[in-house]
């Protein structure tokens, strides 16, 4: 998915709802640069869960099935299509018993100020009729959230961002990117300018950090780094990512010599293996739960349904970048292709 290499960020506010960003979205990289508060062998990545639970069901198998000192974090966005009040007690309450941290949704549904509307701080490659259509999402998740104030309240005191130690690598994980909880810096799209490249650079300097592992932007990307640094951005947990395909993608950082039953593309670096993993769901379930909720014409079917029933345009090749000359510690396993229903 080919963009112009020049691109603007809003990340600060400037009174453009889903395109500006208050600046309590901002933290500075240094600010990464702390003890590790979590340590694991075996650490899953999974951002975008997008409220769809056949997959939280499936990660959740996933991960238990894993052996050794495996931990789980949800950075952010777990929230979306669960309009439904079911669905977003079940969701959050599941999410909130493992380590999460919060996205851009949660954040808007722990407060009151809707001035920012979806907080996803789109870049001017989004349209105005897209990001109209995740304000129009938002507003509708917030009248859901609003009658669960204990849940809202538990959301708002999620932390912006974690640093974990897998092995002997520190792996860095937020949301958006290195300096904001809706940043674009580690977007896929950003990561084909040069110029950008050298920004991520620095930030992995800052925040002495040897992996980055982050979300939001809804498409995934793998980059190593000169050094040996690795920034992996999972895409989404639960839509689907790829070309033909019906299943999300997670992030599963390793020091065990044992790898993932099936992965999409695998990196090696610091002593840890680095794989995105295809999270298969019940499609069939959640289709027919997302329509419950977003029949046709409304924002989210518009903006998602041919998505969740056909995949993306973006091919696993797209993901792989290598920016540090030539590696050959970034391999790609044939993906499954799949039949959409």
């Amino acid at each position: 998915m080919a963009r112009d290499s020049q691109f603007t960020i809003h990340d600060s506010w400037s009174g453009r709802p889903g395109r500006s960003c208050p600046l309590s979205y901002r933290y500075a990289p240094v600010s990464l640069a702390r003890e590790p508060e979590l340590i694991a062998d075996t650490l899953y990545v999974v951002g975008g869960l997008y409220g769809n639970r056949p997959a939280l069901a499936s990660v959740l198998a996933l991960a238990a099935a894993d052996t050794g000192r495996t931990a789980m974090v949800f950075n952010g966005d777990f929230n979306w299509f669960n309009v439904d009040p079911e669905g977003f007690d079940y969701v959050n309450r599941t999410v909130l018993e493992h380590v999460a941290l919060r996205g851009n949704v949660e954040t808007e549904l722990a407060g009151d100020n809707a001035e920012a509307g979806c907080g996803c701080g789109y870049p001017d490659w989004v349209s105005d009729a897209e990001v109209g259509r995740s304000n129009a999402v938002m507003e509708r998740l917030r009248d859901t959230a609003r009658a669960f104030p204990g849940l809202r309240e538990r959301l708002g005191l999620l932390p912006l961002n974690l640093v974990a130690r897998v092995g002997s690598a520190r792996v860095a994980i937020v949301h958006g990117d290195a300096e904001s909880l809706a940043g674009w810096g580690f977007s896929q799209e950003a990561l084909e300018n040069p110029d950008q490249i050298a920004k991520a650079s620095h930030w992995f300097e800052e925040a002495r950090a040897d992996i980055f592992a982050s979300s939001h932007t809804c498409l995934p990307v793998a980059c190593e780094l000169p050094g040996g640094r690795v920034l992996v951005n999972n895409g989404a947990a639960g839509m689907p990512n790829f070309r033909a395909t019906q299943h999300g993608v997670i992030t599963r950082i390793s020091a065990t010599r044992v790898p993932a039953a099936s992965s999409l593309y695998t990196i090696e670096a610091n002593g840890v293996r680095i794989e995105a993993l295809p999270l298969h769901y019940d499609a069939t379930r959640f289709e027919r739960e997302f329509l419950d909720s977003w029949p046709p014409g409304s924002a989210a079917h518009l903006s998602y349904y041919a998505r969740i029933t056909r995949g993306t345009d973006y091919g696993v090749g797209q993901a792989i970048r290598r920016h540090a000359g030539p590696i050959g510690s970034i391999r790609q396993k044939p993906l499954r292709q799949e039949n959409p229903t």
